[in-house]
């Protein structure tokens, strides 16, 4: 069996660990071709030793100078910058690129990767969210697989393995409801980063942490299963399931529904997408349905969660709406977390920004460019940032 050549964009991040830790389990199968990280320098550097990369990148350049310092004496090539990342997601020198960046960083380097010929492990949700039209339509002219991390299409790929696309009738995607399911519509006007970023369930970065709580990451994981699965938005439902065992659902025209359930871990996800169509031969952590006796799901209620019907609206209108959403929520997410904002600011700059935005209906790369740094500019206005 040949060696599989990967890189991994966002390598000190959860899920870049996550995929280290899967690659760590299969030296015979893996080989690091190169890592990307935004700002830890020092963690990307003992990664690199470890792993034995041929080249890093680290996004923010002002780190460039410490990063090469720190493997002056290997012969690791050391890179800084975003032209940088999208070189090593290009680069022939790897076949399958991991793709667990933040945000809209992460659109360019996939859609490069993808006509590169590259097979995908996606993580980033926001290059679907933003780009789902041109992605698709690139990795189906180019044949490149992309293959889903979030728990929650990996779910439903799993779910969907050997079913005919007739028999389906709707997706199901769960979610837990986040650090703040408990708190009452009046209670979230106070709410603090502190506060939300207490998942009680997942471990995961700051940003997809509130996402969680907002419900913007769900809607944003409804915009992403339109893409992965080719279904109408209409067929994609949403359910609330506090216990995060069930990762989706799928509901076939017969009446059955087939669940994949296991552990709040993301090992298995990556695992499977980095093996497919193979299985891990055993598990990170063994789950064990006797430890959950039960088992809950509830509607989600629209008005504590506006976020949802947000992302089915723009869904509704295509072109650069969701681009328009994301961009807002990111400047939003940040200010909130910087203490600039509120709670509830988060979905108002994300409505203001849509309701302002210029709206192109069938955008090229360009388009989505401006359509996201517009996006941004009115989600500061609105916060008065």
């Amino acid at each position: 069996m040949n060696i599989e050549r990967v890189t991994i964009l966002g390598s000190t991040g959860s899920i870049g660990v996550q995929t280290l830790d899967i690659i760590r389990r299969h030296p015979d199968r893996f080989k690091v071709a190169s890592l990307v990280a935004h700002s830890r320098w020092e963690q990307l550097a003992v990664q690199a030793r470890e792993f034995g990369a041929e080249s890093v990148v680290i996004g923010d350049e002002r780190h460039y100078e410490n990063l090469k310092a720190a493997l002056a004496d290997t012969t690791i090539k050391v890179m800084a910058g975003s032209e940088a990342i999208n070189h090593v997601a290009e680069s022939y020198r790897s076949d399958t690129v991991v793709n667990a960046l933040v945000g809209y960083a992460g659109l360019h380097p996939t859609l490069l990767a993808i006509e590169s010929g590259k097979r995908i492990a996606l993580a980033n949700k926001e290059t679907l969210v933003v780009g789902g039209d041109i992605i698709m339509a690139a990795a189906r002219r180019k044949g490149v697989e992309i293959l889903p991390i979030d728990s929650e299409h990996s779910a439903i790929m799993q779910c969907l393995e050997g079913e005919k696309r007739k028999s389906i009738r709707n997706l199901i995607v769960t979610c837990s409801g986040g650090a703040l399911r408990n708190h009452t519509l009046d209670e979230l006007k106070d709410v603090t980063p502190e506060i939300a970023l207490k998942h009680p369930q997942w471990s995961m970065g700051s940003k997809i942490t509130i996402d969680s709580a907002t419900l913007v990451n769900k809607g944003f994981e409804v915009i992403e299963a339109r893409w992965l699965f080719d279904i109408e938005p209409e067929r994609i439902k949403v359910v609330i399931h506090p216990q995060s065992i069930v990762h989706s659902m799928v509901e076939f025209t017969d009446g059955s529904v087939k669940a994949q359930l296991g552990n709040a871990d993301m090992h298995t996800p990556i695992s499977y997408a980095l093996l497919y169509p193979e299985r891990a031969a055993e598990a990170v952590e063994q789950f064990s349905i006797l430890d959950y006796p039960t088992l809950t799901f509830a509607e989600v209620d629209r008005v504590k969660y506006p976020a949802l019907d947000i992302a089915y609206e723009c869904l509704k209108r295509g072109g650069t709406a969701a681009c328009t959403m994301n961009g807002a929520n990111e400047v939003a997410v940040a200010a909130f977390l910087g203490h600039k904002c509120g709670y509830l600011d988060i979905v108002g700059a994300i409505r203001y920004a849509l309701d302002n935005a210029t709206f192109t209906q069938n955008p090229t790369l360009d388009d989505y460019d401006r359509a996201n740094e517009e996006a941004r500019e009115l989600a500061r206005r609105y916060l008065k940032l």
